[in-house]
């Protein structure tokens, strides 16, 4: 089993930033990428970023793009996520996901993480 404990999250205002952090405990060799998702009173889950395990490869939402990066470092067995730039659409609860798969299109989907954390509260006021 892997653990996943997300941190960082808080209330910002438009335009602040905030950093995330997952760190992941258990059997952390099982987990080659790391994605983030976020959830919005009212809305689905929606993807945000993945990052492959080495962290050479990494994939955003469009709603992201410009704004967010992410980041790993393997041996803290912890992914960050670097928000700038924040807007109020971007106030949702944030999770933070792994998967057994490296790299590809299926981990856009949440379908593809088999562990996740409890998720983070992310709030930007106007």
């Amino acid at each position: 089993q892997v653990q996943l404990v997300e941190s960082g999250g808080g209330l910002v205002q438009a335009g602040g930033s905030l950093r995330l952090s997952c760190a992941a405990s258990g059997r952390t060799f099982s987990i080659n990428a790391m994605g983030w998702f976020r959830q919005a009173p009212g809305k689905e889950r929606e993807f945000v970023t993945f990052i492959n395990r080495n962290g050479v490869r990494t994939y955003f939402a469009d709603s992201v793009k410009g704004r967010f990066t992410i980041s790993r470092d393997n041996a803290k067995n912890t992914v960050y996520l670097q928000m700038n730039s924040l807007k109020a659409e971007d106030t949702a609860v944030y999770f933070c996901a792994a998967s057994p798969l490296d790299y590809g299109y299926g981990l856009g989907y949440s379908s593809a993480y088999n562990y996740w954390g409890q998720g983070t509260q992310v709030t930007v006021s106007s």
